[in-house]
């Protein structure tokens, strides 16, 4: 067990709280109130892809949970910029969000608690996931570019940026926003509870005080893809099916193909992945005056039971001829990428409207995959003649080298890295 597992620290856990009466009953990691721990396999992943809402997945393992893990109902995504010069101040920082991520996946408060210490100083804890379950919460850390370059000799990892975490080229059609794009670091918090998701990037976003600050992020609802094999697939905002031939989190032979670095990228990076982030708004007021059949064509599938062009079921193989040439799933295949895949994770997202009498909304793009250069650029220069740039826009842009996963209570986020540096 680590040292948070058997702390005797006053803080009460969220599940504690939910003890009826006054009765004083521990609920555990097993208990009554549906906090069922879901197992991990041997390679990071969920072997209870589903799971209850309200169980908590392992935060320790191989690989980051929040990847392969089957996903959550919501997200919080957010990008910080580093601001200390100080390299111990920094990876002091790395090993404090570790240790918080830990105990909020576990459905615990942060340090001390929310209430109960001294009353002259602010809580560890805000406060706002009291008497709520894990719901899943997964915490999955990324390093940006610019952290090796702009930070990379105060920090001593000038020369460890891996060949693999490139600068994304300009693709035809994009606006990008610099305030929504590029990071130093990334959190992406996901959960079946919105709040649970808020909660985690809120604290850690106020333990990095001084020494990180959120440059942007992103709430997303309705995940738009599954990890999760024979599951529904979801639909975005368009109201088409997506991801029907995403890698599912059980498949370790396209996971170890597609997702999970090995050997011979950077040492550190050995089980890791690479994350692509794209804002990408969609002129939903214009698609809703398109017809069906346009709609269907533009997608290549169609929009009842979501079947390929000329199939009957949704899951039937494609035939891609049969499709336009400008079609979208036709121009994203891995047949028409030379073997390209993604493991996707998106969320859509409405944030209000733009001034204009229009919704904000759209996808927020998420992909892990074993080397952007062989991944994503590729499958986003072949959209660059698809249908549907009529109806979207990328307007958001960020790129991550994801680390392996924190082994046990000893290790933290990103210790291969500086360890290396160490040494």
């Amino acid at each position: 067990m680590t040292d948070d597992e058997t702390s005797n620290s006053p803080s009460p856990s969220r599940r504690s709280l939910l003890a009826v009466g006054g009765a004083g009953l521990a609920l555990g990691a097993a208990a009554a109130g549906g906090a069922v721990a879901l197992a991990r396999s041997d390679d990071g992943s969920d072997m209870q892809p589903a799971g209850e809402a309200g169980g908590a997945v392992p935060f320790h393992g191989a690989h980051q949970a929040g990847i392969a893990t089957a996903v959550q109902d919501r997200l919080h995504f957010a990008a910080f910029d580093v601001k200390t010069t100080d390299r111990e101040e920094f990876v002091q920082l790395l090993k404090d969000w570790t240790k918080a991520a830990a105990r909020m996946t576990e459905g615990r408060t942060v340090g001390e608690g929310a209430y109960g210490g001294l009353v002259e100083a602010p809580p560890d804890d805000t406060g706002e996931a009291l008497g709520l379950q894990p719901s899943r919460l997964t915490l999955t850390i990324g390093f940006g570019p610019s952290l090796f370059d702009k930070h990379g000799k105060a920090l001593g990892i000038a020369d460890k940026r891996p060949d693999a975490l490139v600068d994304l080229p300009k693709f035809p059609g994009e606006n990008l926003e610099k305030t929504r794009s590029g990071g130093d670091l990334c959190v992406q918090a996901c959960a079946d509870d919105p709040q649970v998701a808020v909660h985690a990037i809120r604290n850690l976003a106020r333990i990095g005080m001084g020494k990180v600050a959120i440059r942007w992020s992103q709430l997303g609802f309705g995940k738009t893809s599954s990890t999760t094999p024979d599951a529904q697939t979801p639909r975005n905002l368009m109201g088409f099916k997506d991801g029907t031939r995403n890698i599912a989190g059980t498949e370790k032979d396209r996971l170890a193909k597609h997702v999970w670095v090995d050997a011979s990228d950077a040492d550190w990076m050995e089980g890791g992945s690479y994350l692509v982030a794209r804002r990408i708004r969609m002129n939903v007021e214009t698609w809703d005056r398109t017809s069906l059949q346009e709609q269907e064509d533009v997608f290549g599938r169609d929009k009842g039971e979501g079947a390929p062009v000329g199939k009957a079921k949704e899951r039937d193989e494609p035939f891609l001829k049969a499709m336009k040439p400008d079609a979208h799933v036709r121009l994203a295949h891995p047949d028409t990428n030379h073997g390209a895949t993604l493991l996707r994770r998106g969320y859509s997202f409405t944030d209000g409207t733009d001034g204009l009498g229009r919704l904000d909304a759209g996808l927020f793009f998420l992909a892990y995959q074993k080397d952007v250069r062989k991944g994503f650029i590729p499958v986003q220069r072949s959209l660059a003649t698809d249908a549907l740039n009529e109806y979207i826009q990328h307007v958001g842009s960020a790129v991550f080298a994801v680390p392996p996963g924190v082994r046990d209570g000893s290790d933290w986020w990103g210790r291969g890295l500086f360890e290396q540096t160490e040494a």
